[in-house]
């Protein structure tokens, strides 16, 4: 099994064709990330921010 799974892994390792997509790939997702926090503290300021007009 670990054989096997070893094997996929050097294969993946050596074959260099799909390395552009998985940058793209790992670059929206740190970017997903940073956005998510960023929306939850955003939050929190235009509840306050919404309240505060409201009558």
């Amino acid at each position: 099994m670990y054989t096997v799974a070893l094997q996929i892994i050097k294969s993946a390792i050596a074959d260099r064709r799909g390395v552009t997509a998985m940058e793209y790939g790992l670059i929206a997702g740190v970017l997903a990330v940073g956005l998510a926090a960023a929306f939850g503290a955003l939050t929190n300021r235009l509840t306050n921010a919404f309240n505060a007009l409201s009558f």
